[in-house]
């Protein structure tokens, strides 16, 4: 993996400035969603049941909520990464946007950008909506936490449609 990084010109000592984890793929999938234009969203099992609860109660509060991507395997993630740094993005913006392969939590299967009818996709105006606010008050009774706060030590740009499963514990687990 660091020769395919390398192709991109990111480096070991990059990754470890940003204090970034590798972050494994996802072996175990399931249908999280089927967005409007029929893209099928996929998360680990735990983080689709949770997804799936997380969104009833919201259309329950009167809150609309969908996903605008879901699990990314590694290539695909390379093939992002690249057509950023194709359009003439340098790479230091182009990882402030998002992860180098290997270090994003998409590739995991519990993390979701979403959005809601209305707004904007990927945009931090996002934070504005009644969606964000449900979110913050509510997403973390079924597991999922916002993953890039503003100022992350991560040194990502401030994401507030990314969100990360993380299971549930219970007094008793």
């Amino acid at each position: 993996m660091n020769q395919q990084l390398a192709t991109l010109g990111i480096t070991a000592a990059m990754i470890a400035a940003r204090g970034l984890c590798e972050c494994e793929e996802a072996t175990e999938l399931e249908l999280a969603e089927t967005a409007v234009d029929g893209r099928q969203h996929l998360l680990v099992p735990a983080a689709a049941a949770a997804w799936r609860q997380l969104k009833a109660a919201a259309l329950a509060d009167g809150v609309g909520l969908f996903i605008v991507s879901a699990f990314r395997s590694i290539d695909r993630q390379f093939e992002v990464l690249r057509r950023k740094l194709a359009s003439d993005v340098a790479l230091e913006e182009a990882l402030s946007l998002c992860a180098p392969p290997g270090y994003s939590e998409h590739h995991t299967g519990r993390a979701v950008d979403i959005s809601s009818p209305g707004s904007r996709a990927l945009e931090v105006e996002f934070e504005q909506t009644a969606a964000y606010a449900w979110l913050s008050r509510r997403a973390a009774e079924f597991g999922y936490s916002l993953s890039y706060p503003v100022g992350n030590c991560l040194g990502y740009q401030y994401e507030p449609w990314h969100w990360c499963f993380h299971e549930v514990k219970t007094s008793g687990s």
